[in-house]
C-alpha cells in the first residue's frame, strides 16, 4: 500500500508586485489578484523569499522547505540529493506577465553564487512562452564581437541598446537561459519559467526607467560583467526531441541539462500517461492548455496554468485529460530514461 503522506502536492502561489507587471494572469487565466500590477506568481518554491504552502491533503498548510525537512529524499529522490544536495528544493516554478520590458540582466552560476551570494545558487532557467504578441520578442545574448571592453564603453556612453540581441518568439516557444546568457523577457510576453532555486540576478541595464518608489532600480554592473559568458550566449529557441508516442499521447523532451530536463507531454481527450515516481527523482507537472486529472485512482484536478509536484517515492500515477490537454514536466535527471 502506498504510504498515505505521498501523494500529487497542490500549492498557494506567491505573487510578486515588480514594476514590469500587468494584469493578463487575471484576464487570460482567472487569477484573483490584488489591485495593481502583478508581475510573477511563484507556483512552486522552496526558496526563502517566498516559499510556497501545501494547499491539499495531509501536509496542508506546510510549506515547501518544512516539506522538504519532513520527507527527505522521500519527495526529493536520491539521485536529486547525491547530485544537487538534500537540505533545499532545488527547482522554482514561475509564471511571468511581461507588461513592459523587464531589465536587461544576466544570472551566475553556482561557483560565483555560491562565493558572492552567501551560499545561494546560480541560476539557470528555461521559458515556455505562453501568450505572445504579434511581433513579441526577448532581449537574448549580445551581438557577436562584444566583449567586455566594449560592453564597459556602451556602459559609459549610455548605448547598452545597441549591443543587445533580439529574439522572436511565439506562443509554444521554449528558450533556453544558461547561466551567464544576457537576458531579458520584454512587453507582450506571458511565461512560464523553470529555473534553479535562486534570486540571484545582476541587473546590467532598466531602460532608464524608475521603479515603484520613484527612483531608479539599483544595477550590479561589476557582478554582471564578472558573470556574462562573453564566448556563448546560450542556443535560444529549443527544437523538440520526439521521445515516445503511445494512445493518445506524444512526448518529447525540450530541455536537458545538469540543473533539471524539462519535458512536452500531449495528451487527446480522455487519452492517459502513466508514470513511475521510483524514488530518483520529484517530479513537476503543469498544465499549460486544457485540463486533467492526476492519480493512479484519480486525484487533484489540473487546469492551464496550475502546477503539482510529485515526491519522488510516490509510485506509479497516471494522469487522464479531461479534454485535449498540453502539460510541462520537470525533473532531475534523463530524458532518456
Amino acid at each position: 500500500m502506498p504510504d498515505q503522506d505521498l501523494y500529487p502536492l497542490l500549492f498557494e502561489p506567491q505573487l510578486r508586485h515588480y514594476v514590469w507587471g500587468g494584469r493578463n494572469l487575471e484576464s487570460m487565466y482567472g487569477r484573483k489578484l490584488p489591485l495593481g500590477p502583478t508581475a510573477e506568481s511563484w507556483e512552486i518554491s522552496g526558496h526563502a523569499e517566498a516559499p510556497t504552502r501545501v494547499t491539499n491533503g495531509v501536509h496542508q498548510g506546510l510549506s515547501l522547505p518544512e516539506l522538504v525537512r519532513l520527507l527527505g529524499p522521500r519527495l526529493l529522490g536520491t539521485r536529486t540529493v547525491a547530485q544537487l544536495g538534500g537540505s533545499r528544493f532545488p527547482l522554482l516554478v514561475k509564471l511571468l506577465d511581461a507588461h513592459r520590458d523587464l531589465s536587461v540582466q544576466v544570472h551566475p552560476d553556482d561557483g560565483y553564487a555560491m562565493e558572492h551570494e552567501h551560499g545561494e545558487q546560480g541560476k539557470t532557467e528555461a521559458w515556455y512562452v505562453l501568450a505572445a504578441e504579434e511581433g513579441a520578442r526577448l532581449v537574448y545574448g549580445l551581438r557577436p564581437g562584444t566583449d567586455r571592453e566594449a560592453m564597459e564603453k556602451a556602459l559609459a556612453e549610455g548605448s547598452v541598446v545597441d549591443l543587445l540581441s533580439y529574439l522572436p518568439v511565439k506562443s509554444g516557444d521554449c528558450v533556453f537561459v544558461p547561466a551567464g546568457t544576457v537576458h531579458a523577457v520584454m512587453s507582450g510576453t506571458v511565461v512560464a519559467e523553470i529555473q534553479q532555486t535562486s534570486d540571484a540576478t545582476y541587473r546590467l541595464y532598466d531602460w532608464g526607467r524608475l521603479g515603484n518608489d520613484g527612483k531608479p532600480r539599483e544595477l550590479h554592473i561589476a557582478q554582471a560583467l564578472d558573470t556574462i559568458r562573453w564566448d556563448a550566449q546560450g542556443p535560444g529557441i529549443v527544437a523538440p526531441r520526439a521521445l515516445e508516442s503511445g494512445e493518445g499521447f506524444d512526448r518529447t523532451c525540450l530541455i536537458h541539462c545538469p540543473q533539471f530536463t524539462l519535458e512536452k507531454i500531449e495528451l487527446e481527450a480522455g487519452a492517459s500517461f502513466s508514470g513511475c515516481c521510483g524514488g530518483d527523482t520529484f517530479e513537476i507537472w503543469g498544465c499549460i492548455e486544457g485540463a486533467v486529472s492526476l492519480g493512479e485512482h484519480g486525484g487533484p484536478r489540473l487546469e492551464a496554468v496550475q502546477f503539482a509536484l510529485l515526491p519522488a517515492a510516490l509510485g506509479p500515477y497516471r494522469i487522464t485529460a479531461e479534454s485535449g490537454a498540453s502539460l510541462l514536466r520537470a525533473y532531475v535527471g534523463s530524458c532518456e530514461e
